[in-house]
């Protein structure tokens, strides 16, 4: 543990010495401060290569353009993985208006951590409540494999418009950014033809996502073959499908209607044959003669 010690040690002198004049306020961010990776060229996250129990180290640059000095606290990203690798020479800084302070912080990497990708974050907190996240892409060395698979894909009646759903799933150790592709084929001419486009963000290992793509105008009546197709970085590529009817189910209803009535009267007919003469039958009863009974037998009592 003492070259760690001595790493934080230093570091918390560096801390001190990097303190330099700020950039004017327009450069700041709209409620007022900045972090991200220190440098003289802008770098959008951290990336760090190394070996497993290899000690890494970066600097994080804290801007404050205001008129007033500004607390913050820092940290890796809570939670275990490598955001509880980092360790900043300082918790707490507090920087003086008008003024960029550099937080140097190492990356402790365990021995035996299996190659690939491991992303983390440093969380800066300002002392008002105020919070920014700097993504660390860290890639520690060794066989790496790129995998993607697409899942649980279905279609889903919205309105007049269809969704398709489905999951993206990182199945290596590499961090991917996706790109999906989306095709429709009708048994009627339906057909969807979405080209590949980018998903928002990255996919670390192991991740699992769930995206929706909206189809609006989808077949009224057809039965169609839904295909997901994603693809990243190092061959990665992944497929699946679902198939799905459209049927307007009122339109259905009313065909059907047709049908259901006739076969209803042919059914009573069968069990009240001749029901419908009924009425008549029983009026000409009603109407048969009256006999004199007194004729009928000859006068005899």
């Amino acid at each position: 543990m003492a070259w760690r010690i001595r790493a934080v040690a230093a570091g918390a002198a560096a801390l001190t010495a990097a303190t330099l004049p700020c950039a004017p306020p327009s450069a700041a961010a709209a409620d007022g401060w900045r972090a991200a990776p220190a440098g003289a060229h802008p770098r959008p996250y951290f990336y760090l290569e190394g070996d497993p129990g290899s000690v890494l180290t970066d600097r994080l640059a804290l801007t404050n353009p205001t008129g007033r000095a500004r607390t913050f606290t820092v940290s890796g990203s809570p939670g275990s993985g490598a955001g509880a690798w980092i360790v900043t020479a300082a918790r707490t800084v507090r920087v003086p208006a008008r003024t960029r302070a550099e937080v140097p912080f190492t990356v402790t990497v365990p021995a035996g951590t299996a190659p690939g990708d491991h992303p983390a974050a440093l969380r800066v907190r300002e002392q008002r409540g105020a919070e920014r996240a700097v993504r660390l892409h860290l890639r520690v060395s060794g066989p790496t494999l790129a995998a993607l698979t697409v899942e649980n894909v279905s279609v889903a009646a919205r309105g007049g418009a269809a969704v398709i759903r489905y999951d993206l799933v990182n199945r290596g150790n590499t961090t991917l950014d996706p790109r999906v592709a989306v095709r429709a084929d009708g048994l009627l001419g339906g057909e969807l033809r979405r080209p590949a486009h980018a998903v928002p963000g990255d996919l670390p290992p192991g991740r699992r996502i769930t995206r929706t793509e909206t189809w609006p105008d989808p077949p009224a009546l057809d039965s169609v073959d839904v295909t997901v197709t994603a693809t990243g970085a190092g061959e990665a590529r992944g497929r699946a499908h679902v198939s799905h009817s459209f049927v307007p189910w009122t339109a259905v209803g009313l065909v059907l209607a047709g049908p259901v009535a006739a076969g209803a009267w042919w059914f009573l007919r069968r069990r009240h044959p001749g029901g419908g003469d009924e009425a008549a039958q029983a009026d000409r009863v009603d109407e048969v003669p009256y006999v004199d009974q007194e004729l009928a037998t000859g006068g005899r009592a």
